[in-house]
């Protein structure tokens, strides 16, 4: 297929990107490459796709120097002129949409940096599809949505309507938009969950990143809720395999839709919710002594209560994208931290 990925040099952006080519698809990557973190860790990630920095420019395409099949164009997904350009003269069959303003504390001071990125640019990835008959949209969703929920583990099916950050409530606000669109327009859309991902090539704003550049450098480590939280850790390969495999898994409205009890997580509209995680919650002081075996070194912990916008726990229920796609996440945290650690003294130096 030729596909149309955003995001394409952000952590999971990158990594998908990489996937895709290697299976043979015909890739454009978008990305604005903002500054919210270090930039030239975007220009890392887009080298190791064979995009090199000085060939990177505004609203003009870059080829890959390792692959005829991938190009780059550097572009706001709020620009909609530019985006209903690219759209009308892409081709696209498909669309991965990975591009968002990211962070949950940053959208307390940032606000405004969630609605253009995260509604407005999407609105325009939704415009484009509809007017250019896309085939199918695959979206980042978050596992922030769930929000105030408190069964577990999270299930799809589960409502979401007590979002406790403004990006949960943008991402919640992408899956409303989606529908409306499969449904209007028949776009088949299906929204990804992600839960917690971590691994080489991170985000420098994430707590793998903090705490392994703390510990390395005898610094001491933020430990929020004095540790007394759990997360899904999803190791970055399980997360690409599962948007390697659903890009093709393109979703049917559902024939068995009840009104008078609606299932949040399909629709009688082309529209399809899958969590990605890997069903194992792990304690915050766990996952810490997990980087500290790793290292070789104990970390310096300063205990800090609960942060705005923080939940106590999040817990993927990933059945149904077992069923769909012949695969769930697996990789143990142990070995998924080792690899990053390892990633993170040879990228740095270290």
């Amino acid at each position: 297929m030729k596909i149309l990925v955003t995001g394409a040099a952000g952590f999971i952006g990158a990594a998908v990107s990489a996937c895709l080519i290697e299976k043979g698809h015909k890739l454009i990557g978008l990305d604005n490459l903002n500054d919210y973190y270090d930039v030239e860790l975007k220009y890392g990630r887009l080298s190791r796709l064979g995009i090199e920095k000085d060939a990177v420019a505004w609203y003009k395409f870059a080829e890959s120097t390792l692959s005829k099949e991938f190009s780059f164009i550097r572009m706001n997904l709020e620009d909609t002129q530019a985006m209903q350009m690219l759209f009308a003269n892409g081709g696209f069959d498909a669309v991965i949409n990975l591009a968002a303003q990211a962070g949950v504390r940053y959208s307390i001071t940032n606000p405004h940096a969630y609605i253009e990125s995260n509604v407005d640019g999407f609105i325009n990835v939704l415009e484009g599809c509809r007017d250019n008959k896309v085939k199918h949209l695959v979206y980042a969703s978050s596992s922030s949505v769930y929000g105030l929920n408190g069964q577990v583990p999270f299930s799809e099916h589960h409502g979401i309507a007590h979002p406790v950050s403004l990006y949960a409530a943008t991402k919640k606000s992408n899956e409303l938009m989606a529908h409306a669109y499969s449904k209007l327009y028949g776009i088949p859309t299906t929204g990804l969950r992600f839960f917690t991902v971590y691994g080489p090539w991170g985000r420098p704003d994430m707590s793998p990143f903090l705490f392994i550049d703390a510990i390395l450098h005898d610094l001491p480590i933020k430990v929020f809720n004095n540790g007394d939280m759990l997360r899904d850790f999803t190791y970055i390969d399980d997360i690409v395999e599962g948007v390697s495999r659903i890009v093709d898994i393109i979703p049917e409205g559902n024939l068995d839709w009840d009104e008078e009890n609606p299932d949040p997580a399909t629709s009688p509209a082309p529209y399809r919710i899958y969590n990605i995680g890997n069903q194992q919650p792990t304690k915050l002081m766990d996952y810490i002594s997990c980087i500290e075996t790793a290292i070789g070194r104990e970390a310096r912990k300063e205990f800090l209560p609960m942060q705005p916008g923080d939940v106590y726990q999040t817990y993927a229920d990933s059945s149904a994208l077992a069923e769909a796609t012949g695969f769930k996440p697996c990789t143990p945290l142990q070995n998924g931290i080792e690899r990053t650690v390892d990633w993170f003294k040879e990228y740095y130096k270290l």
